[in-house]
């Protein structure tokens, strides 16, 4: 009999796990953990084929994490995600977004931006459009941009006038113009140069000037953060390595530009 009841009871148990939603297995953030959310960004937050994260911004949360005692965490995703983890507060802190009117509605940046970035319009060498700053000279254009980046308010304001298709990755981007399924593919130069050249694609396709715009990048965090000292924390971070120089060293290893 009493055979019977531990299993019927263990019955009960396996029913009742079961019967639990699949993210109750995901393993909760620790009191002291920090997760740091983005997407693959050259120099910036890069995903090794050994799985170890490396970059500027992968450094600057690890540096971090060993002054406050945090033990880090690093998650990546498309950028369009990764923007939705931060916003929605399942992670504390977002690796380099842009600072957009949208993006403060539901997050919260850090004064010190950490590094900074040049977009420009790609084209094939072959049909070069006529761009001189001048958005009303694109109007009907065939532009692709990634998914979830901002390029500046004159470009925003200006995608009306053209015809914008969207894609995930530059890689994709490059590819669409180089079979000229797009006329222009609107990037930063950072991400984009590496890849240009990675795919042979030099003498078939360059940046134009001028420049869409320059934008300085920024670490950013959930409204209601989880850890509520960490972005001013990350700000006399920035502030002393500034100052010491070795935030500056960092840039130059990884290629990147600062403010």
């Amino acid at each position: 009999m009493r055979k019977a009841r531990r299993l019927y009871l263990t019955g009960l148990c396996g029913m009742a796990l079961c019967a639990l939603p699949p993210f109750s297995f995901a393993r909760p953030a620790g009191p002291r953990e920090l997760v740091a959310a983005g997407t693959r960004n050259e120099g910036i937050y890069e995903r090794r084929p050994n799985g170890e994260f490396a970059g500027l911004g992968a450094d600057l949360v690890r540096l971090l994490a060993r002054r406050h005692g945090y033990q880090p965490r690093f998650e990546i995703y498309p950028w369009r995600r990764a923007l939705e983890v931060v916003g929605g507060g399942k992670a504390d802190l977002l690796v380099s977004p842009y600072k957009t009117a949208e993006r403060l509605r539901v997050m919260r940046y850090s004064e010190q931006a950490f590094f900074q970035d040049e977009l420009a319009f790609y084209v094939r060498a072959d049909a070069m459009p006529i761009w001189e700053g001048d958005y009303t000279l694109l109007k009907g254009r065939r532009i692709v941009i990634i998914n979830g980046w901002a390029y500046g308010e004159a470009f925003a304001k200006a995608l009306p006038l053209m015809n914008v298709s969207v894609t995930n990755t530059v890689e994709n981007g490059l590819q669409m113009l180089s079979h000229g399924h797009i006329e222009m593919f609107a990037s930063n130069r950072r991400d984009t140069d590496p890849v240009v050249k990675q795919l042979g694609l030099g003498d078939r396709v360059l940046a134009l000037a001028p420049l869409i715009d320059v934008q300085d990048a920024y670490f950013a965090y959930p409204l209601a953060p989880r850890h509520r000292d960490l972005p001013a924390q990350m700000d006399h971070l920035l502030i002393e390595l500034k100052k010491n120089g070795e935030l500056q060293r960092l840039a130059r290893r990884y290629g990147v530009t600062l403010p």
